[in-house]
């Protein structure tokens, strides 16, 4: 019996994204299915950081190229919140109370590197928030409900996803927009690079020869409903449980002995009233990270426990780099599209796994899934840990 039964469902109905792959859901299962690009040159930046490599989103933005209101971070959360809301089918009273919940680790940083206060015809009146991503969705969607922007480095978006099924199992919201979003700043890329974890070739998790993460930009979008407000409509599926927790280890490290990260999944699979014997695949942290891969593969064995050859993992960091506080919210709509499509695509070949780090990674072609049970994974610094359990609909 489900430790679901008498909560109220939280469905998934829409989905959007913008990434590296391109503008839309469908460029990046497109995407995911096929041989992963490598990051490019950062302009501007590469040229005094020469390992500050990213997997970047193509184009211009806004896409008409006219000067836009808002920072780039906004923008690809604009497009990919529009395209989800589309994909639900929501009409104007639904948008009207609509919850809005984001989560990113900067905001718009980027569009303050090298710039302060009174300087290049700056003033202080010019300055903006940094974290306007959720109010400005918001804004030009028309949503009334709670406009909320949550921001705690890495795991953001998806401490985002837990309190948008919060909202929704509260009663408080009948209709959530939850994501993530992130652009790319100078400081962190460079900071990275300070700190010897700036991989020079490209993100390669698990990869005995990877030398740190490569950051990616871009935005996932999902409208999640109460089953009330999700009846008629074709769905994804749903989040069946999530958990937060924080090991308080380090500022940047994570506790070698994963002791949180093993209770944060083991209590969203609690949550959702499963045991590990029902995960059929894992959406990892995973960013190329040696402490971070080495880690993730101790707490995945002792989570699923006899199960974890058999379990297959799907590294999406390899194809859009780390995301960072959008990084969950890419790997929620990944699970979706998995369950949409049925098939765990193939992993990007390693070219030779690290011993330390035990996991079925599938490389050959992609893995049948019907109705899967996706864990997913993602952490950041300061110790902030989440996990959550999607369950796939019926095709």
């Amino acid at each position: 019996m489900s430790g679901n039964e008498g909560r109220p469902e939280v469905r998934v109905t829409g989905i959007g994204a913008v990434s590296c792959l391109g503008p839309g859901a469908d460029a990046f299962w497109a995407g995911l299915r096929a041989p992963a690009g490598p990051p490019a040159a950062v302009p501007g930046l590469t040229e005094r950081v020469p390992d500050a490599l990213a997997y970047q989103v193509p184009g211009r933005w806004p896409a008409d190229g006219a000067p836009g209101r808002y920072g780039r971070t906004t923008e690809f959360a604009l497009h990919a919140a529009r395209e989800a809301v589309a994909d639900a089918g929501l009409d104007a009273d639904e948008i009207a109370d609509m919850a809005v919940v984001i989560g990113t680790a900067g905001g718009e940083t980027g569009e303050r590197d090298g710039v302060a206060p009174g300087e290049a015809g700056r003033s202080e009146q010019d300055w903006s928030p940094t974290f306007p991503v959720a109010s400005a969705v918001g804004g030009e969607l028309g949503a009334f409900g709670p406009n909320i922007s949550v921001s705690n480095a890495c795991a953001a978006s998806g401490y985002a996803l837990s309190v948008a099924m919060d909202l929704v199992r509260r009663g408080e919201a009948e209709t959530v927009l939850v994501g993530g979003a992130e652009s790319l700043a100078w400081v962190p890329l460079a900071a990275f690079s300070r700190l010897g974890v700036n991989d020079p070739s490209g993100c390669r998790p698990f990869d005995l020869g990877r030398r740190g993460t490569v950051f990616g930009e871009g935005a996932a979008m999902l409208v999640v409903q109460s089953a009330r407000a999700a009846a008629g409509r074709p769905g994804y599926g749903r989040l069946l449980g999530t958990a937060w927790s924080c090991d308080a280890h380090h500022p940047t490290s994570p506790d070698p002995a994963g002791r949180q990260l093993v209770r944060v999944a083991e209590e969203a699979l609690r949550e959702a009233g499963l045991g590990p014997d029902a995960v059929d695949c894992v959406i990892p942290h995973g960013t190329g990270t040696r402490q971070n891969d080495v880690v993730e593969a101790t707490v995945l064995r002792e989570v699923l426990g006899g199960r974890a050859d058999d379990v297959p993992l799907f590294s999406l960091k390899a194809f859009l780099g780390h995301s960072a506080g959008s990084a969950a919210a890419f790997a929620a709509v990944c699970a979706a599209l998995m369950a949409r499509h049925g098939e765990l695509p193939a992993n990007v070949p390693l070219v030779e796994q690290d011993p330390e780090c035990p996991l079925w990674l599938p490389q050959a072609g992609a893995v049948p899934l019907d109705r899967p049970t996706v864990l997913v994974n993602a952490y950041g610094f300061g110790g902030n840990n989440f996990s959550m359990v999607f369950g796939g609909e019926a095709r």
